[in-house]
Formats: C-alpha cells, sequence, structure tokens
C-alpha cells in the first residue's frame, strides 16, 4: 500500500468564523479527474470564497492546466498553512515514478488517487479540513493497485459506520441503502433491524441542513412493491414492517412505493428524498433527471464530503472535452454543507 506522508505541523483551527476550507483531489489522473478540476478552479468567479487545497502530483496538475491552457495561481502549502484566506493551494505529494496513460485503468494511476484521497481524508480527520471534493477515481485501477475497498465511500466507513450515500440536485434527492455490491448481495441485506437503522440514521443525518421537515419515500424492491405479497414477500415481510416502526417513532416516513412511480412522486419537491434500495435503483433515474448538475454527497461524516456523480470517463480522457459542471455543484454544496456543520443554527434548504 502507498506510504502517506504527513505534512502537518500546526494543530487544527479552533475560530471557525475563517475562511471555510476545502480539499480537492484529482480523481484517477487517466481519466477526467484533472480535466474537470482544473477547468473548475480557472473557473473562480463561480467558486465560492474558500481556501482549496488540491490533494494530487504536482505535475501532473500543472500539465494539466498548461493541456487545457488555462492560468490558474497556485500557492505554496506553506503559505496555506500560515493564512487563513481564499486561494488555491498544492499540498506536498510524493510524485508515482511511473508514468500513467490516458483512457485507461492502471495501478499506477489507483494509487495516486488512492493516495490524493487518503491525504485529504487524514488532514479532515485531524480537523484541518472542512469538507472534501473527490473527483472520479477508478474501482478497476484500485483493484489493481492492490486496495480492497470499492470507492471513496466504502474507505470512509471504515471510520465512520454512520456514512450515507445521497445523490443531490436541485430536481431530485437520492438515498441509497445499498452500494457497490451485487444485486444478489443488495437483495439480502434488506432486513427489518437494517432497514429501521438506516431510516434512523438518515433523518438524523439529512434533516438538519433543512428548515421544514422531509418526507422520505421508500421503494419496493419488487415491481408494484410486491403486490401484497403476489411478486415478491420482500415487502410485506420487511419493509413495511421497517417503516410503520420509524413512523411510530414520529419519523415522516411512507411507503413502500411502486419503483416505476417513484421518482415521478418526488421530481422538483425541495425537501423530499427517494430511499432506493439498492445502487441501481436509485441512480438510473437520478443520472437520467441531473447528470451534469448532480452530486455525490456523504452524509454521517464530520466534515463534509462530494463528488461528481460521474466517472472517470476514460473513453474522452485528454480530449479536453468533459463537462465540469457537476464538479463545480459539487464544490457548491461541500461549502454549503461546510458552513452548516461549522454553524448549526444555519439552514441552507427550505
Amino acid at each position: 500500500m502507498t506510504r502517506r506522508m504527513n505534512h502537518w505541523t500546526g494543530r487544527p483551527r479552533v475560530n471557525r468564523q475563517e475562511v471555510i476550507r476545502l480539499g480537492l483531489t484529482i480523481g484517477d489522473p487517466a481519466g477526467i479527474g484533472p480535466e474537470i478540476l482544473i477547468k473548475s478552479l480557472a473557473s473562480q468567479h463561480r467558486l465560492p470564497s474558500a481556501s482549496f487545497l488540491i490533494f494530487g502530483p504536482t505535475e501532473i496538475i500543472k500539465q494539466e492546466v498548461k493541456n487545457l491552457k488555462r492560468k490558474i495561481n497556485f500557492l505554496p502549502f506553506s503559505d496555506w498553512e500560515q493564512l487563513s484566506r481564499p486561494g488555491f493551494y498544492l499540498y506536498p505529494f510524493e510524485e508515482e515514478k511511473k508514468p500513467v496513460k490516458k483512457g485507461e485503468p492502471s495501478a499506477e494511476a489507483g494509487r495516486i488517487s488512492f493516495t490524493a484521497f487518503a491525504q485529504a481524508v487524514e488532514a479532515a480527520n485531524q480537523g484541518h479540513l472542512d469538507g472534501l471534493v473527490t473527483a472520479p477515481i477508478s474501482k478497476l485501477s484500485w483493484s489493481l493497485a492492490g486496495l480492497p475497498w470499492r470507492g471513496h465511500t466504502d474507505y470512509l466507513e471504515q471510520f465512520y459506520s454512520d456514512a450515507i450515500m445521497v445523490f443531490w440536485s436541485q430536481r431530485i434527492k437520492v438515498a441509497l441503502f445499498s452500494h457497490h455490491l451485487s444485486l444478489k448481495q443488495a437483495i439480502e441485506r434488506i432486513k427489518y433491524e437494517s432497514l429501521v437503522k438506516f431510516f434512523v440514521r438518515l433523518e438524523k443525518w439529512v434533516q438538519p441542513f433543512f428548515k421544514s421537515k422531509i418526507e422520505f419515500l421508500v421503494a419496493g424492491l419488487n415491481p408494484h412493491a410486491g403486490e401484497d405479497g403476489l411478486l415478491g414477500e420482500e415487502e410485506q415481510k420487511e419493509i413495511i414492517p421497517a417503516i410503520q416502526e420509524v413512523r411510530q417513532r414520529g419519523l415522516n416516513f411512507s411507503g413502500p412505493y411502486p419503483p416505476d412511480i417513484i421518482f415521478r412522486q418526488a421530481l422538483e419537491r425541495k425537501s423530499c428524498f427517494v430511499i432506493a434500495l439498492y445502487h441501481d435503483q436509485g441512480l438510473i433515474a437520478f443520472k437520467l433527471l441531473s447528470f451534469e448538475r448532480g452530486v455525490n454527497a456523504t452524509f454521517g461524516l464530520p466534515f463534509a464530503r462530494t463528488s461528481p456523480d460521474h466517472g472517470t470517463a476514460f473513453d474522452i480522457a485528454a480530449k479536453g472535452i468533459a463537462s465540469e459542471k457537476s464538479m463545480m455543484e459539487a464544490i457548491t454544496l461541500a461549502y454549503r454543507m461546510a458552513r452548516k456543520l461549522a454553524s448549526p443554527s444555519l439552514h441552507f434548504c427550505s
């Protein structure tokens, strides 16, 4: 596993009135991560006023700036530690010696993306960052590098067992009961006790960001939500009892609703979440509706964490045509989440 160097010399900040500090990772260097990161930074006038610390090899970052013909003023890490003012700062990174080939997964690319992410998480864990924005990584590259985790959230769950993956956009919001599992494994996890615990955790972590009470709509597993047991028993045996239990506790959950209509019910409703019971049940609908501006957010952490809702897009890497819109939305949401965590009385959703 890649060795991580700790460059921190000072104590974490305690004055929450200072500028918000966000860590940005380059993602898989063989994909579009560096491109969408640089394009976002080059649009500084559209970014929130924050102190951005960038994690990744300096050579790769600066080469991307050159390739895209952008002008960005990067400041050294020593200045970031001493000053609390907006700007772009580079975290010291031990360079990967082997070159990375654009457009395909590799162990080298996996080590770089993981190291950048792990360094950023370590900084956030120690209180040096208020939030993280992570560019897309390749699960295959991580696997080729010998890493056991299937993605950002899987890695975070070893530190924060309450972590929940949520997909967020203005049009629709989706929480995933399970993610990055085979369909068979996902179905096996749909049990009464697990559902109750998930519903309680989700409400606990998400509700504080909203001024009004959230409505949680739970999707069924089977066609027509089981049709009263005719098309499957999971709704009757596991899902409905779990919903009834949390409703008795005063939580605003309802369902299960047929998976083919639930997203229509939630569309354009700001204080409404769909709970999808497995990865693709939620993300097919979400990405159809909000692919360009959707954000992957992790709730249940002491710091903000977001990511674009798309992948590495190896097929268009190095072509200069990747859209940075989702990355920009991820940065904006992370900033708003970080401000809320720093000021609990603040609500950024109506």
